[in-house]
């Protein structure tokens, strides 16, 4: 496991090309769940400085929230609704570049702007999603998403 982030500056390219690789050093050889999640809220939220980097998992036929970093947050979220439960539904990463213009949007935290979420899919199910939110308007795009899903992959081995 590594003991320290090595944080990058610049375009967000560079930053997420370092710190996918030291996101995979944290999680190879340890086995827990939630550990490996906790850490990669802290690693995202350390290089991002995001409003809400967290997991919801999927329990009991509903998204309950699992680790994160941010303000507190929305317990439960039913399948489609708000964000989280529409890719869960969807089982496709969304992109909502203002959230206050998408139907039925969460409002857990008034100072989120947009969101992007990202399936995670184990055995052709999604059993959970990674969410983010940002205090900015139009803050995620097609980078994030391609880099993210990288993540995601990673994620997936150990869930």
């Amino acid at each position: 496991m590594a003991e320290e982030l090595v944080l990058q500056q610049g375009h967000k390219v560079e930053q997420y090309q370092s710190l996918i690789p030291q996101i995979q050093a944290i999680v190879d050889g340890e086995s827990d769940v939630i550990a490996n999640l906790a850490n990669i809220c802290a690693a995202l939220k350390q290089q991002f400085d995001w409003l809400w980097i967290g997991f919801y998992l999927v329990k009991d036929k509903e998204l309950v929230l699992g680790p994160f970093q941010g303000p507190i947050a929305c317990t439960r979220i039913a399948k489609g609704r708000g964000v989280c439960g529409t890719a869960w539904q969807q089982q496709q990463v969304m992109i909502v570049p203002d959230v206050d213009q998408f139907p039925g949007h969460i409002a857990c935290s008034s100072a989120s702007k947009s969101e992007i979420v990202l399936p995670i899919i184990k055995q052709g199910e999604c059993i959970g999603v990674l969410d983010i939110d940002s205090d900015a308007l139009n803050q995620f795009d097609e980078i994030d998403t391609e880099y993210l899903k990288q993540l995601i992959t990673i994620i997936e081995k150990f869930v």
